[in-house]
């Protein structure tokens, strides 16, 4: 009996003491709380603040994105028009069809491409790259085609960015044409003097169609040393392998005009023997 009141009371006698470590935590806990939902209330308007300008810009660049892509589309049908002008071209009405093409191109410049430039000017353009490349490749390649029919020279990436200083404010930093872009173009140029080049022989004209041949092997051998260098080089590795097909056709077709000339004959009435048929017997009146 004595021993069990001894350990009642020494129970008695530490439980003052645990209370008071049960209230001292739950009074350290309640400190923290408070501290804790004191510096929250600090920090939400600040973040709220960066986070409502995060997508003020996400928004602002999202839909200068679809402008620049609507911009794009603009150049690149349009620029296709330019295209098609020049292909009407013959040896009669050469001069005709290409002041129309240039007089095109210029009216691309001056309502498409000057649109993409003010969107574009005076900001970290490289961003929007992929939005505008199609469209800025096309305007390279009817501004290089038109350049080659009329001049039989290269149209150079210092020459076309001229064009556009104007179309930019002083102020601002210019947007120009950068080099990926410029030689992408390029790449699509032969294609489309591919094209003429077939054409030509087809009306005789196998001088002209002789200089393409060299001017479109020129422009494959060279970019055969570059592509290799370039950073993101996966476009111009499939637009190589498309441009040695045309290399390989217009030889082809100039190739075939030489080995089989004696085949071809002037057409009836007429003394001009850049006009012929193929294989076609001498008619008897």
């Amino acid at each position: 009996m004595l021993h069990s009141l001894h350990k009642f009371s020494l129970f008695m006698a530490s439980k003052p003491q645990r209370l008071h470590q049960v209230a001292e935590t739950n009074f350290q806990g309640s400190a923290k709380r408070v501290r804790t939902m004191v510096t929250s209330t600090a920090i939400e308007p600040a973040m709220k603040d960066a986070f409502t300008g995060y997508a003020e810009y996400l928004n602002d660049l999202n839909d200068k994105r679809e402008r620049v892509v609507k911009a794009s589309r603009d150049i690149t049908m349009n620029s296709k028009k330019v295209i098609f002008q020049v292909h009407r071209m013959s040896k009669f009405n050469k001069v005709e069809v290409l002041e129309k093409a240039e007089k095109d191109l210029a009216a691309v410049t001056d309502q498409y491409v000057s649109r993409l430039v003010k969107e574009l000017q005076g900001t970290d353009f490289w961003k929007l790259r992929r939005a505008y490349s199609p469209g800025i490749q096309e305007y390279v390649e009817a501004a290089t085609f038109c350049c080659f029919c009329k001049n039989g020279t290269l149209l150079e990436l210092d020459e076309i960015n001229k064009t556009l200083l104007p179309l930019n404010d002083p102020s601002l930093h210019p947007m120009q044409i950068n080099v990926l872009d410029y030689l992408l173009g390029l790449a699509d140029l032969t294609g489309e003097l591919m094209r003429l080049a077939i054409g030509r022989i087809s009306d005789g004209e196998l001088e002209f169609a002789e200089k393409i041949c060299k001017f479109v092997r020129d422009i494959y051998r060279e970019l055969t040393l570059v592509a290799p260098l370039m950073d993101d080089n996966s476009d111009m590795k499939t637009k190589m392998d498309v441009m040695l097909q045309s290399v390989m056709k217009i030889e082809n077709a100039c190739f075939s005009v030489h080995v089989r000339g004696s085949e071809y004959i002037p057409l009836l009435g007429t003394d001009d023997p850049s006009s012929f048929l193929v294989g076609v017997p001498d008619i008897e009146l």
